[in-house]
């Protein structure tokens, strides 16, 4: 079958992608939302990889599952397939792309519910804003805590759970041993002149909370930081902090649409946000989102 450019084009747009290796054959990617899905539908998409493809599903880096080997004549059966049981292609193009995030909501080490917030993403902004272009993929990811596991500092937009120490410095004995300084991961918690002190390297992990047996380590102040500007691939760009710890997910979501609109209304063609947010200046990006 003769493929044309327009057909590559519009079903890429569909979420397939072709398979450099052939001509007429395309690796087809299905949604997931942060990469958590039903037993119900692996079945699905084990079962349309095993009817319209080669019977192999392949993992993306954004979390989603790509149905491998599908030629093309297949395609629009494939989508109407999945239809029927609940899942949709896509995840390509200048658009807000699927959401990534970790596992905070189960992990020992989640400070935050990755997976309400994801979903809340995934609705408002992936679903939401589906027909607005932009100049460039968006990419969206949550981390539970500071480890990172899902690099959102590496993101156009990337949200971190925060348990930042409001210590009690009143309590503290200046302990010989501080419990406070040895639970601190990162080395910055230490006792100075008999006084338990915080370093500006802290990052909000929280592990120090309740360590102190006088009850130092007690007061915290949950949240998230938002880091903008990220990206990897050819040229990798690490995203910058915004000043403010959001406390909820309201302000997050608000946050992450001013940064959408802002790329939709200031972006250049072609530029990755990064690339906006340096031509257009951090502290003027920062005092749009802040606003």
């Amino acid at each position: 079958m003769s493929i044309t450019p327009e057909d590559i084009k519009r079903v890429k747009g569909l979420g397939c992608l072709v398979d450099k290796r052939y001509g007429d054959v395309f690796n087809v990617r299905v949604i997931t939302r942060n990469g958590k899905i039903s037993v119900s539908a692996h079945r699905a998409i084990a079962d349309a990889a095993e009817r319209f493809g080669s019977g192999e599903v392949a993992m993306t880096s954004r979390l989603t599952m790509e149905i491998q080997g599908v030629h093309y004549d297949n395609i629009d059966a494939l989508i109407a397939f999945l239809a029927e049981h609940g899942l949709e292609t896509g995840g390509t193009g200048p658009l807000v792309r699927p959401v990534v995030s970790c596992k905070g909501t189960t992990c020992q080490y989640g400070l935050v519910d990755t997976f309400s917030l994801s979903e809340k993403i995934h609705e408002r902004f992936y679903k939401g804003y589906h027909t607005v272009t932009l100049p460039h993929k968006f990419k969206i990811a949550v981390g539970g805590c500071p480890n990172n596991c899902v690099k959102p500092d590496l993101n156009d937009i990337g949200i971190i759970g925060q348990r930042v120490p409001k210590f009690d410095i009143s309590k503290c004995k200046g302990c010989k041993t501080c419990q406070v300084e040895l639970a601190c991961p990162i080395k910055a918690a230490s006792v100075k002149n008999g006084i338990i002190r915080v370093s500006d390297d802290c990052n909000g992990c929280g592990r120090c909370k309740n360590k102190c047996p006088f009850g130092v380590s007690e007061e915290y102040l949950n949240g998230y930081k938002i880091f903008i500007g990220g990206r990897w691939g050819k040229k990798i760009a690490i995203g910058k902090p915004l000043s403010k710890l959001f406390t909820n997910e309201d302000e997050v979501l608000d946050a992450v649409e001013k940064a959408i609109c802002l790329f939709r209304d200031e972006g250049v063609a072609g530029e990755r946000f990064a690339d906006t947010v340096n031509r257009l200046g951090f502290d003027y990006v920062e005092a749009k989102l802040l606003k």
